[in-house]
């Protein structure tokens, strides 16, 4: 169970007293209860689950997911004529029994998702299927991890605050390294993510958070059905608020990109209440991408990993080559063999202090960050996850900039402000070649302190 530090309520005048003991190392923690779906244990439903693909023709992506109780109460969102037809044939020839379909609009498929019978060989069945000229793609459901943990070494050992007094009246600003290892206040004199779309493929997000208010643009809920409310997880809302928490509203934290709109896209559900990692599968995650395609999505954020998958990799393929920027985080092995940053043209992340993969990635700081947990609450975590929100942020500030930007622009301009392999992105130094000008990542000029009016 993870404990939650600086809870948001009326003692907040107390602030600068809790801030002196957290720069002295003395540990301030108040205990918050969560409430989190309960989903499948992957072992048990992975070895029977499979999902084929058909070609249809384009029919819009269904608005509600899986549910990790079983995939119950879902519609059938059914596609063309032709390829409904084929699909019975399929599953009576292969004796599959259907749990649930939609089309995927952008890729002219329709998609199965089916359950083998119980005394049949996965392997051999993919093959056959694979080998049937009615059949687009056919291969294991598979299931993926968010990629963070709670953190308290941060609370327990003291930080020093890191960013210049004033700029902000955010209280708990100074205890955001990694904000200002990147400089993200100092590229908010310019720009703070107006206009900007992220996409946010995640755990459940508190859009209700007061440091979150007005940030989120949608919710979609891919895990549950339809008529279950969005749940409020750990992991999504952490990524959230790195990303996009409020600024100079007087409480909590600063967002990268504080004027972004966050399309929350609940593809991942905790296993257990306020535990990481949260799980996903790919009919959650591939229903996601394809409402973050359809939403056209500027920047799409994947704090999440796994082993590789064609699906999966067809939409992502999709959403670069059509202007996305997606970003991935690289797991703390260092491994790029599996989803998403085995993608070409995703934006590979990784925390500092983790291993460096021999491949063309980013750093962001991924340790001991502060952000927001469910229910008003703030604490510390840790892990890849919230380098790509830091670098997600990032983007949308340089996009603000210059909208033009694509994915191998964006990355090339922050892999140069990267010093040497192991410092981090240096967003202020990027924004600075958009805008043909030197020697301004300084300090924040007085005059610019509070003067600046963010969304």
């Amino acid at each position: 169970m993870s404990a939650s530090i600086f809870p948001h309520n009326r003692r907040m005048r107390a602030l600068a007293a809790r801030l002196m003991w957290a720069v002295l190392g003395c540990t301030v923690f108040g205990i918050a209860a969560r409430a989190a779906t309960a989903g499948p244990e992957p072992s048990a439903q992975a070895a029977r689950s499979i999902i084929v693909a058909l070609a249809d023709k384009p029919e819009p992506i269904a608005t509600a997911g899986s549910t990790p109780r079983g995939y119950d109460g879902l519609p059938n969102y059914t596609g063309g004529s032709r390829a409904v037809s084929t699909a019975a044939e399929l599953a009576r020839d292969y004796a599959l029994q259907e749990i649930s379909a939609w089309t995927i609009e952008p890729l002219r498929l329709r998609c199965m998702l089916y359950e083998i019978p119980a005394t049949a060989d996965r392997d051999q069945l993919l093959a056959r299927l694979r080998a049937d000229r009615r059949v687009r793609l056919a291969q294991p459901q598979q299931y993926f991890e968010t990629l963070s943990a709670a953190d308290h070494t941060n609370a327990r050992h003291g930080v020093r605050p890191a960013a210049a007094p004033g700029t902000y009246n955010d209280p708990y600003i100074g205890l955001q390294s990694g904000f200002a290892a990147i400089k993200a206040g100092l590229v908010q004199r310019w720009a703070d993510g107006s206009g900007v779309r992220i996409a946010l493929i995640d755990a459940g997000v508190d859009a209700g958070h007061p440091d979150l208010q007005g940030r989120i643009a949608e919710q979609r809920d891919f895990v549950a059905n339809a008529a279950t409310p969005v749940g409020a997880e750990r992991h999504g809302t952490e990524v959230a608020g790195v990303i996009a928490a409020v600024a100079n509203n007087g409480i909590g934290i600063v967002g990268i990109a504080p004027g972004a709109r966050v399309l929350a896209y609940r593809a991942c559900w905790a296993l257990r209440a306020g535990e990481d990692p949260a799980r996903c599968d790919t009919f959650t995650v591939a229903q996601a991408l394809g409402a973050a395609i359809t939403a056209n999505a500027r920047i799409i954020n994947l704090s999440l990993g796994g082993p590789s998958d064609p699906l999966l990799e067809q939409l992502t393929d999709y959403a670069v080559k059509h202007g996305a920027i997606v970003v991935g985080a690289v797991p703390p092995d260092g491994r790029m063999d599996g989803f998403p940053v085995d993608v070409p043209g995703v934006i590979a992340v990784v925390s500092t202090g983790d291993p460096r993969p021999n491949a063309a990635v980013l750093v962001a700081p991924g340790n001991q960050v502060l952000t927001l947990e469910p229910d008003g609450h703030y604490d510390y975590a840790s892990g890849s996850s919230l380098a790509a929100a830091h670098v997600s942020g990032a983007v949308a500030l340089l996009l603000q900039i210059d909208p033009g930007l694509d994915a191998r622009g964006v990355h090339a301009l922050l892999s140069r402000s990267q010093h040497s392999a192991d410092v981090p992105i240096d967003v202020c130094a990027a924004a600075e070649s958009l805008r043909h000008r030197d020697s301004e990542c300084g300090e924040i000029p007085a005059a610019a302190r509070l003067g600046r009016a963010m969304h």
